[in-house]
């Protein structure tokens, strides 16, 4: 497993998958609070694909005027 946390770095690692390597990626994009659906997600990309990238984003737009990241559960 790799934690990557810039644009230009998966990027590079993907092209390098996917025309080096000649193999398929699957993206499971989350928002966080990662739970059993997202892991049946996981295990879907899995059959279909040689390789599985989860996104983990929260976007702080998202939240109301009186919500932060720290209110919501599993963040």
């Amino acid at each position: 497993m790799e934690i990557i946390n810039r644009r230009k770095r998966m990027s590079s690692v993907a092209r390098k998958i996917r025309r080096e390597q000649d193999r398929t990626i699957g993206l499971v994009p989350t928002m966080g609070a990662l739970h059993e659906g997202h892991l049946s997600l996981v295990k879907a990309a899995r059959q279909m694909c040689d390789i599985v990238v989860v996104s983990d984003f929260v976007n702080p737009t998202q939240f109301g005027p009186s919500e932060t990241m720290s209110t919501i559960p599993g963040i």
